[in-house]
């Protein structure tokens, strides 16, 4: 059987999924047929997600370009595409306004998404199947930090996280995503992703604790869930930490 020799090369923070020997170096593959470019990009440990561009002997082609034989590949992540003199896009551009949906590990950032404004489900019971087809059904940006859920084949946009702090998280999806001028707080309630609307005091007096019904008068509640929010001790910490992460990305 005669197999074919193929050069891959990945740059920028594609090599994040790589390991040490194997970043920012010329990777030689063989394999048996004229598989399309996409398999063995997964198979070195990328999720067709991270790479934005790809040329072929400095051509550019799509995920489904069949290999031959001295082939040179070359893949790109989405932050660098627009220094490339021309690329064919991998799938459909970002739906705007960008909405999310977080795998069971991501809680925390998905609720700083919801503090900043951005539309973003997340449950702690979602499985791979069910979190790829929501990402896909309602075209949601899958944010995880499993790459083999991204390579699944109905997830169309994804983000892997790599960071494991929530703050250094939430600024690398802001920045991957180009969000940090879309940032719009107090819009979303943290809790389950409804939206918030001025309240009565009146309406909730009953469910304020005595303090907080001498001291506060605006209020606002959460149209999904009821939840009530208003401009606590704990407002400036929270407004400092939206202009930080807003100024970090």
């Amino acid at each position: 059987m005669t197999m074919l020799a193929v050069t891959f090369r990945f740059y920028g923070n594609l090599n994040d999924f790589l390991p040490g020997d194997r970043r920012n170096t010329l990777i030689e593959q063989r394999m048996a047929d004229h598989a399309a470019v996409k398999h063995p990009i997964e198979t070195l440990g990328i999720p067709h997600t991270e790479v934005g561009a790809i040329l072929v002997n400095r051509q550019a082609v799509d995920f489904a370009y069949r290999l031959d034989d001295g082939d040179r590949v070359e893949a790109y992540p989405p932050e660098v595409v627009h220094l490339l003199p021309a690329h064919v896009p991998l799938r459909p551009p970002t739906p705007a306004p960008v909405a999310f949906v977080a795998d069971t590990h991501l809680g925390q950032l998905a609720a700083y998404l919801r503090l900043l404004g951005f539309d973003t489900l997340y449950r702690n019971d979602y499985d791979d199947h069910h979190l790829a087809r929501i990402s896909a059904d309602e075209e949601r940006v899958l944010l995880t930090r499993d790459r083999g859920l991204l390579k699944h084949k109905q997830v169309v946009h994804g983000y892997c996280v790599r960071e494991t702090a929530p703050r250094q998280q939430i600024v690398a999806v802001l920045r991957r995503y180009e969000l940090a001028s879309a940032v719009q707080p107090w819009r979303r309630c943290t809790r389950c992703n409804g939206l918030l609307q001025p309240v009565a005091k009146a309406a909730i007096l009953d469910r304020l604790e005595p303090k907080t019904k001498r001291y506060y008068d605006e209020f606002q509640q959460c149209d999904t869930c009821g939840q009530v929010y208003w401009q606590g001790s704990h407002f400036e910490r929270m407004q400092a930490f939206v202009r930080e992460v807003r100024g970090d990305a």
